[in-house]
């Protein structure tokens, strides 16, 4: 089965479990497996690919390619922390708050379950071009061994991220805002882990071209791009979520601290001595833009006009 044959029954796939999770979902008025049924797609692609990208007439097989299953471990690694996190963080909150007036109307509570359908399918698109390749070399070149590193780099980070963060929440949030950990080096440490481990993959799927750019391989790139423009762009989750008017709480309660904090913390990057770097810099290279500002005068002014 060709490479392309098995992205094209990868969406094929991706769309039934989503609308059968919509489905049900819609069905008993929960959102409460949403992020589950997101995960085990993930699974699923990463198994399917594994079994389909076989060749045993020419004694092809997963277990034999060391980069295939490098690649199928660490992604499914990912996406399995992924699946328990946001599993156990629905149950402590008790349901999911982005989904508040929404999963009782059809046609928005299905748009949520499409997004979700086309994150899963970019996401998984370098990891499914490597285990859906059969002719590419076994062998690790110095991109594959760079690339896969930071590929696991990137889940590590998230995960360490996540738990620490979670600590904190049950010792009862002691500061008002994280900083504990790698929370003291990054104001966003678990995005940060999540955009690594993307470009990470899609740079190891280069070493399935085998000596040719192969145009799935570039439109994988969607991978690392659809996840930065979900974290940074996005309204409803990532950076976008996290700063702007939802700074309120923090400037609210201990104003001085925080603004500190954003000074010297990077926003995505984990490092030290980032109050040196220059503003031009943070607002381009570093991503830490303008509109991540809290701006309370700005929002008052537009209050008192309407």
């Amino acid at each position: 089965m060709t490479p392309s044959a098995i992205l094209g029954i990868c969406a094929g796939l991706t769309a039934g479990i989503q609308l059968c999770g919509f489905s049900l979902a819609y069905a008993l008025q929960t959102e409460k497996f949403y992020d589950i049924v997101g995960g085990i797609n993930f699974l699923i692609l990463v198994a399917y690919t594994a079994y389909a990208g076989q060749d045993a007439s020419r004694d092809i097989l997963w277990s034999n390619d060391g980069r295939k299953v490098a690649n199928t471990i660490v992604f499914s690694c990912s996406r399995l922390w992924l699946l328990l996190f946001l599993a156990w963080r629905a149950h402590e909150r008790n349901g999911d708050s982005r989904f508040d007036g929404v999963k009782d109307k059809f046609g928005m509570f299905l748009l949520y379950w499409t997004v979700q359908g086309f994150w899963v399918f970019l996401i998984s698109m370098p990891t499914v071009f490597v285990n859906a390749v059969s002719d590419a070399s076994h062998d690790f070149s110095i991109l594959d061994m760079i690339s896969i590193s930071a590929f696991a780099f990137g889940v590590v980070f998230e995960i360490v991220a996540d738990i620490q963060k979670a600590i904190w929440v049950k010792k009862g949030r002691q500061g008002v805002f994280c900083q504990v950990g790698v929370w003291k080096l990054s104001r966003h440490p678990n995005y940060f882990g999540e955009m690594i481990q993307w470009w990470g993959a899609w740079l190891f799927a280069y070493g399935s071209c085998n000596g040719e750019i192969k145009l799935q391989w570039l439109f994988s790139i969607l991978s690392p791009l659809f996840t930065m423009h979900i974290l940074l762009n996005t309204g409803g989750t990532g950076v976008m979520n996290a700063n702007g008017k939802n700074l309120k709480r923090y400037y609210d309660k201990c104003p001085d601290e925080y603004s500190e904090y954003r000074t010297n913390t990077s926003i995505l990057l984990p490092m030290v001595g980032y109050k040196y770097i220059p503003t031009f810099l943070k607002r381009t290279l570093f991503m830490d833009f303008e509109r991540y500002e809290y701006k309370p005068l700005a929002k008052q002014s537009e209050s008192k006009s309407e």
